[in-house]
């Protein structure tokens, strides 16, 4: 055989050799299934060991962990008759995690929230107002709550969300953890209530659900981010709890389900963070809007200002926190503030416990905007 010919071979070779290894990791990329909710929104059943989440630079040894170590026990609630129900979609099979189809739009977008999106340790925003309570101090392990998302007409340039978090502050350093609903057309395209999770770690950049890696999907059935169309008048109830796991030191959510087990939608891991090994130093939840850049305020909550009725208005019930020693505790048996810098246009009441016990620490916030909210 002549050396031209053994090169020919050799070329050829190593030709079939690379078509193969390109056609087998295309492969290993393509979604096992998929599930089209509407027109814009497509998720993957990706391999859960090669999500997009991992990708992130502080990740490269991490080992996914599959299952929370807290036990979050269900509590029982009285709702609204004319509540919504979540019918679950997707399913994806073993191994695999359901991840929303990012457009290079949305993730751009992304990018620019993220950079402003507000948490009670950031300066104040022209626009911005909010709702809500807190406690200080700490260590946090934990923080959950059941609370209502409603259907709101929120403008292109604007934002209204309700949200569980926790934080830590150190000089000029944040780490923040955020997860409920949100209205946010200028992210996410439509005036669709979605669920988000946001974090914020010790680059100080942040992200908002797996626009970006950092967030490590575990649920086969429940993203981190999804659509849910309500109609005006109709809550849905979101169960959420946001927890630091006891072994591994990752911060969970944890979505608590009503008559059904509760489900471990995934974590932010612990090598994201630098203020938060042993705990928060914050924990919080209520509204928040952003208002356009002319001045309009969009609604918070409902829409209505709170009344008396607990369900009148937007309501946030069973707050809790887990203290430093994961003993679940009513978020007012620690010190706590109010938080409302617009009386005009928002509100906030706390809830009777005696006379709804079974609404443990509530409140009821919201309000209509407008154009009188100041800045």
């Amino acid at each position: 055989m002549s050396t031209r010919t053994r090169m020919a071979l050799v070329a050829n070779l190593l030709s079939l050799l690379f078509s193969t290894a390109v056609i087998h990791s295309s492969q290993s990329i393509l979604p096992l299934r998929s599930f089209k909710i509407s027109a814009n929104v497509t998720y993957d059943c990706i391999d859960i060991y090669k999500q997009p989440g991992l990708n992130h630079p502080l990740l490269k040894t991490h080992k996914i962990q599959m299952k929370s170590s807290v036990s979050r026990p269900e509590l029982k609630m009285q709702t609204s008759k004319n509540e919504t129900s979540n019918k679950n979609k997707i399913g994806c099979p073993n191994g695999t995690v359901p991840i929303l189809r990012n457009t290079k739009e949305y993730v751009t977008n992304s990018q620019i929230f993220s950079e402003k999106h507000f948490h009670l340790l950031s300066p104040d925003s022209p626009g911005l107002h909010i709702a809500g309570v807190r406690s200080n101090g700490g260590p946090f392990r934990g923080v959950k709550a059941w609370f209502s998302g409603n259907a709101l007409n929120v403008g292109k340039d604007q934002i209204s969300y309700s949200h569980i978090y926790i934080g830590s502050q150190s000089k000029n350093q944040i780490n923040y953890i955020s997860a409920g609903w949100i209205i946010n057309p200028g992210l996410y395209g439509d005036q669709r209530v979605w669920t988000f999770g946001f974090w914020k770690g010790k680059d100080g950049k942040g992200c908002y659900n797996t626009a970006c890696p950092g967030f490590v999907q575990v649920s086969k059935k429940i993203p981190i981010v999804e659509p849910n169309v309500l109609k005006p008048g109709v809550p849905r109830w979101l169960r959420y709890s946001i927890h630091q796991d006891k072994t591994t030191g990752n911060w969970w959510i944890t979505q608590l389900m009503k008559d059904a087990p509760n489900e471990d939608i995934g974590y932010w891991p612990k090598e994201l963070f630098n203020l938060l090994d042993n705990g928060a130093n914050m924990a919080g939840a209520g509204g928040v809007v952003q208002a356009s850049p002319s001045g309009l305020s969009p609604p918070m909550g409902n829409g209505i200002l709170p009344n008396g009725g607990p369900q009148d208005s937007g309501v946030f019930t069973n707050i809790e926190v887990l203290n430093s020693n994961y003993v679940q505790r009513k978020m007012d048996s620690f010190p706590m503030e109010v938080l409302v810098d617009s009386v005009k246009c928002y509100g906030l009441r706390i809830g009777s416990q005696k006379k709804f016990p079974h609404l443990g620490f509530f409140f009821n916030y919201g309000g209509l905007g407008g154009n009188e909210c100041g800045v």
